[in-house]
């Protein structure tokens, strides 16, 4: 029978190679898991950054809308303010005044 043992040395450079592949593997996924936590802060920081740009830009676009109703409210008051004063009629508006109202009470009182 012919012997069918391995050498030791042949053993023990096996048993090496598969201690430096699972060493390299360790590595790998340590190597892995520290690109992955960095692309994580990575997205948390652009994240932010977009958030601040987005909160600045809605600032910005509140503070235009402000200033515009501001300007919108003083033109309404400038128009109601001229509404108040007294207006003479002409005598032509009179005349129109009185025709409308003329019409209005013949509607009213029409069957």
């Amino acid at each position: 029978m012919a012997d069918t043992r391995v050498p030791d040395s042949a053993v023990e450079t096996a048993i090496a190679q598969v201690l430096d592949a699972e060493h390299a593997a360790h590595d790998a996924v340590a190597a892995a898991e520290a690109a992955a936590a960095a692309m994580i802060e990575s997205a948390r920081t652009a994240a932010r950054s977009l958030a601040e740009r987005t909160e600045r830009r809605i600032g910005a676009i509140r503070a235009t809308f402000e200033r515009h109703a501001v300007d919108a409210i003083a033109a309404l008051d400038a128009t109601g303010h001229d509404a108040e004063t007294q207006h003479d009629l002409m005598p032509a508006d009179e005349a129109r005044l009185d025709a409308a109202v003329a019409a209005l009470a013949a509607q009213l009182t029409q069957r």
